[in-house]
């Protein structure tokens, strides 16, 4: 069997210039207007650079954020969950022509500052905040993350084709890990998978998570264990100790040749249900048939219910994604049954049953409590405890000298 077609239904479209256009429209870029972009708009960038966001050209227009806001389809009508836009203040607006070119200035992993790409601005347009807010985060509460992030931008947004120039340090932090689509084909392919689940992540894996790859290896020819490695909120794991902590647990749990882990360059947005789509919109590009969802998936606070991202797809119009959802239920270790388990497959009670979570983790972690066998493989254990210790040693020394410098 064949992967599942890119998105559109056409090849994978890749933004990212190379050799001589790529030179060439580095030294034009130069000149340009240069426009400061976010965290989020950067990993926008990228992920069309790499593909991840075939079959875009660039950043959404007005017809086109007003038709994902209310109905999840650009004006083409290809479907697509979430706007993806860029946005600047209105003096900045003002000094650029429509036609005229711009480049996109962001910062890469080591913190410089260089010009990811550029683009032809063929639209500006003013849009309701709150609107996008309510349709697509369910809430205008300022307390939301992704609710924050939007109602931050700029007042005007930009629309046009881009052109990317780099992949902002992601490929020389993180080396192999940084899978672009093409490449995530290419190896399904060698491997002779076609029935492809990811595992969506921006934690590192505790007994709960194993579980459900496991549930998906017994019926998919492999896993995908994707791990975001843009930004996350305040008190999240970094990528690179996560990275650490999947791959002692993928050596160690794991039979061989039945999972690959991978990272990509977005922020998490946390508009749950809505990025549950957006997920598996993107990793149909990456050659994935399936998308494991569980409990509370993208989701942050309570603002959605916990499988409100299962549903969803449910409400999408038939043909919309080539990727299907693979849902599983609520998972936890159960003391009767003698270890992990879910809704459907334990009879007992909720007094036997141990749930799971990264915030219950991060929190028994930050107070230097050891993990229970129940909570998490000792090996991953291992690898958290010593970042906690860490933290726990900065925060250590910058107290000693605050109180030096005091005195």
């Amino acid at each position: 069997m064949a992967l599942v077609n890119p998105h559109g239904g056409g090849q994978l479209k890749p933004l990212l210039l190379e050799g001589q256009a790529l030179k060439d429209e580095q030294a034009r870029a130069a000149s340009l207007p240069k426009l400061k972009v976010t965290s989020r708009e950067a990993g926008d960038i990228i992920m069309m650079g790499i593909g991840g966001f075939t079959p875009l050209d660039g950043f959404m227009t007005h017809a086109d954020w007003q038709g994902v806001c209310d109905g999840m389809k650009m004006a083409n009508g290809l479907f697509w969950p979430i706007p993806i836009t860029l946005s600047c203040d209105e003096v900045f607006a003002d000094g650029i022509k429509t036609g005229s070119d711009i480049a996109l200035v962001g910062k890469r992993l080591d913190g410089k500052e260089e010009i990811l790409a550029t683009m032809k601005v063929t639209e500006k347009y003013k849009i309701d905040k709150s609107h996008e807010c309510a349709m697509v985060y369910k809430t205008t509460d300022l307390e939301h993350p992704g609710v924050k992030m939007v109602m931050a931008q700029g007042d005007v947004n930009l629309a046009g084709p881009i052109k990317v120039l780099s992949t902002g340090g992601f490929k020389e932090k993180y080396g192999d890990q940084f899978m672009t689509p093409a490449e995530t084909r290419k190896k399904f392919e060698e491997m002779g998978w076609s029935r492809v689940a990811a595992f969506q992540t921006r934690n590192p894996m505790h007994r709960s998570h194993e579980y459900l790859a496991k549930i998906a290896i017994e019926t998919m020819d492999g896993v995908l264990i994707h791990s975001l490695l843009g930004n996350l909120k305040p008190g999240d794991i970094p990528a690179e100790v996560r990275t650490e902590a999947i791959k002692v647990l993928i050596d160690n749990y794991f039979a061989p040749n039945t999972v690959i882990q991978a990272g990509y360059p977005l922020d998490m947005r946390y508009a749950g249900p809505r990025e549950a789509l957006l997920h598996a919109l993107f990793r149909q590009n990456y050659g994935c048939s399936h998308l494991i969802v569980g409990r509370d998936h993208a989701g942050v606070g309570d603002y959605y219910g916990p499988f409100d991202a299962q549903k969803i797809f449910d409400q999408i119009p038939k043909g919309s994604l080539e990727t299907q959802n693979l849902n599983i239920d609520w998972t936890f270790w159960c003391k009767k049954c003698g270890g992990m388990a879910s809704q459907r497959t334990c009879p007992h009670t909720k007094d036997d049953r141990i749930l799971l979570s990264g915030t219950k983790v991060r929190a028994m972690l930050s107070e230097g409590q050891d993990l229970p066998v129940e909570f998490s493989r000792p090996e991953v254990a291992a690898v958290l405890k010593k970042y906690y210790a860490s933290l726990a040693e900065h925060e250590k020394v910058k107290v000693e000298l605050k109180g030096h410098s005091a005195a």
